[in-house]
């Protein structure tokens, strides 16, 4: 039995690019975790998209054992990703730990994500350790960042370590620190049964596996467990730990971090955040948990084959058990038929999710347009949160429209300061306050409603700083605004799935970009077709898609005009006729087209 002494609990954070999971190539490299031979980039992200984007989607434990000063110590290693939509992954990371290493990259200093994570872990009262990162680079600039650490985070020098997860160096001098300065795990031994479910995943075999740390007493297999939440009771069949490979072991004592398996099947039985105890001897109260995560983008995700939706169904429910940020519910749209409405974190958590699910599901799937979650006050004093356009009520019944206004944080070149304030502006960013953290870098705060950001702020922001910029934000609350549903009108017909809201300020503009693009997609018709964008019953752009002439005198050569004309005329009451009963036919290229951006 591992004495709680000798573990170590801690979780590698950053910004993303920063070198994190390079760092733990290395430092399983150093244990003996992984051999010369196994050694490649990236061990830990397991996913072929991590590995194609070079970025960390989800957190990934391993346990390695490291020998430091005669003594053999249990170290318990999270990677978690830099990303801001996988926020949500950091926190419940670090939830398992009682230590992290803020990584910093020597060449380009302190990030958004930085600032925000290094926050994230002094609110966990986790013990940082800080490590400069990437040193063996001729661009370094040491003395610099670490000021900029000093500024921003209050470290220093002195406690910063250097390191380079590239060649290896410093690797050593960052597992004594870890040793040294995070805390031993605090728990009886003897107590009941208390461990933390922070993770989990669905195994077609094994069912489902959860991934626990353990606060109090002892995990043993074949003891008789029960999940607090739900009050279900199971046998434990098998416990392990990831070192890297899942390994069986007997049992997981206090401060250990390993996964169990007990023949669950039942993905909605496994809650993330959820306590695991003692059936027999329980424990009296249940740990904190997680603060639930609220999505704040939604968007619809159909099959382009109807008959693939209970596929798409049972795909869902397996994500939901790996990522319960990620929400969803069925919904039907007279364009695209039967489908999810699905929340995410923000646009790549989006985009992540429809990659998954038409890779290693193979499905085809169509996206609507992605809106915010929005607040309304009506007439009768009730308060709807709305997080799709086709349920906002009738204009004469809405007495506030509120939208959700985030605090954002910009990190950039000084130069660029007027370019991004212009950026903000037109995006009714409220501007707070700007932070220097050197002569060259600086920290802009302001207060913008959420949808300006989540269509391509970000691309914007790279473009603007040459790619040096960068940003985080969190929600802070709803705020009253302008705000207006504008609906597409499709021959006279409202079509539901390209319904949005925005502000009524840019409602003209958005309308009119709209409708050009869907006039370049939807084919002629035998009849004149008329697009519309409306703002309740009033038009505010139109266009018009001309009708396919057929040339009806082909066949008269010559002759009297009034023969033509009598065909003329009839030709026109027949198109007339088609106009009041003939469908437009919406093709999928149409929706996309209108989706892949608001520019």
């Amino acid at each position: 039995m591992t004495d709680p002494q000798f573990i170590r609990n801690f979780s590698i954070i950053a910004h993303i690019d920063h070198g994190k999971s390079t760092l733990c190539d290395q430092l399983l490299l150093k244990t003996g975790a992984i051999s010369e031979r196994d050694f490649r980039n990236q061990v830990l992200d397991s996913m072929d998209l991590e590995r194609e984007r070079g970025i960390t989607i989800r957190m990934h434990p391993v346990t390695v054992y490291h020998e430091y000063k005669g003594k053999t110590y249990e170290l318990n290693l999270v990677d978690t990703p830099g990303h801001v939509d996988f926020g949500y992954e950091v926190s419940r990371s670090l939830a398992a730990c009682e230590g992290a290493v803020l990584l910093v990259d020597a060449t380009q200093g302190v990030q958004a994500q930085t600032v925000a994570n290094a926050y994230l872990a002094i609110e966990h009262d986790l013990t940082i350790v800080p490590v400069l990162n990437k040193i063996d680079m001729a661009i370094a600039r040491p003395e610099a960042v670490a000021e900029e650490m000093d500024s921003a985070l209050g470290i220093k020098a002195d406690e910063i370590l250097h390191a380079s997860g590239k060649t290896g160096q410093g690797v050593e001098e960052v597992l004594a620190a870890v040793i040294d300065r995070v805390p031993a795990p605090s728990g009886d031994v003897n107590a009941p049964l208390k461990a933390l479910v922070y993770n989990s995943h669905f195994d077609s075999y094994k069912g489902v596996v959860v991934y626990v740390r353990v606060k109090e007493g002892t995990l043993r297999k074949g003891q008789r467990i029960k999940l607090m939440r739900g009050g279900n009771e199971y046998e434990v069949a098998d416990i392990g730990q990831f070192r890297p490979a899942p390994t069986s072991c007997s049992q997981l004592v206090v401060g250990q971090v390993g996964y169990f398996m007990a023949q669950i099947k039942n993905i909605a039985d496994v809650h993330i955040g959820d306590t695991v105890t003692d059936a027999l001897n329980p424990t009296a109260e249940a740990l904190p948990g997680y603060k639930e995560p609220k999505p704040m983008v939604f968007s619809g995700l159909y099959p382009t084959n109807n008959n693939d939706f209970e596929t798409l169904r049972e795909e869902l429910a397996k994500l939901r058990l790996n990522d319960s940020s990620f929400v969803y519910q069925p919904e039907v749209s007279e364009g695209l038929g039967f489908g999810f409405r699905c929340g995410f974190l923000g646009m790549l958590h989006r985009e992540i999710i429809q990659q998954r699910l038409e890779r290693d599901c193979d499905l085809d799937l169509v996206q609507t347009a992605p809106n915010v979650t929005y607040e309304i006050l009506t007439r009768r004093g009730e308060t709807l949160l709305i997080d799709n356009p086709q349920k906002v009520p009738d204009a004469g019944q809405i007495e506030e429209f509120r939208e959700p206004i985030v605090r954002i944080n910009f990190l950039i070149p000084a130069e660029n300061i007027g370019d991004l304030m212009t950026l903000c502006h037109e995006r009714r960013a409220v501007y707070v306050r700007t932070e220097y953290l050197s002569q060259s870098r600086v920290i802009l705060v302001f207060e913008m409603p959420l949808a300006e950001i989540i269509y391509d702020l970000y691309d914007k922001l790279k473009s603007v700083t040459h790619g040096y910029g960068t940003m985080d934000y969190e929600v802070i609350g709803f705020r009253p605004a302008d705000l207006v549903r504008l609906d597409v009108l499709v021959h006279h017909k409202r079509v539901d799935a390209l319904s949005t809201i925005v502000h009524r300020s840019n409602a003209e503009r958005r309308g009119r970009i709209l409708l050009k693009k869907l006039r370049e997609e939807i084919d002629r018709h035998l009849f004149e077709v008329v697009l519309q964008a409306a703002i309740g019953s009033r038009i505010i752009a139109r266009e018009n898609i001309a009708a396919i002439k057929k040339n009806v005198t082909a066949k008269c050569y010559g002759g009297d005009i009034t023969r033509k004309r009598k065909l003329w005329a009839k030709q026109a009451a027949g198109k007339k006729r088609m106009k009041m009963i003939g469908q437009v036919e919406l093709p999928q290229e149409a929706f996309l087209a209108v989706l892949e951006t608001d520019e």
